[in-house]
């Protein structure tokens, strides 16, 4: 979180509680995750802040060996503002933001009301899938 605040330009706003979760997809036999949701107020632009987060990973010793796999760190760029972005290094909104409570009940903490691709809020789209399927 310290380095988080302390990129160029950037002030660290609010963040959310840890939240403990079971691995999704991937390799079978990892443990449990540890996801959280910053929001940040920064000058950067988005595809330099996620130059930087790689950089963070990189110094607490992330190595990508396999797609999905344990990792010590994983920074994720969500959202930035309203902006979209669709190229091969950066496509914000996350494209499975929607599709994953242990991103959006970290999220709905720091910016529940916001509003995503579908139309609904953070909220309102945990809220869908916290209700058990009917079928």
């Amino acid at each position: 979180m310290r380095a988080l605040a302390r990129l160029p330009g950037t002030r660290l706003v609010a963040r959310s509680r840890w939240h403990e979760t079971e691995p999704v997809g991937g390799p079978p036999g990892q443990g449990p995750y540890l996801n959280g949701v910053v929001l940040l107020d920064t000058e950067l632009e988005p595809r330099a802040l996620l130059a930087e987060l790689q950089q963070l990973e990189q110094r607490a010793g992330r190595v990508r060996t396999e797609k999905d796999g344990p990792r010590s760190l994983d920074l994720d760029l969500l959202l930035f503002g309203e902006r979209q972005i669709d190229s091969p290094e950066l496509r914000v909104p996350h494209p499975r933001l929607e599709e994953r409570r242990f991103v959006l009940a970290p999220l709905s903490e720091v910016w529940p009301e916001r509003r995503l691709a579908s139309g609904r809020s953070v909220v309102q789209r945990l809220a869908e899938l916290s209700m058990p399927a009917h079928g």
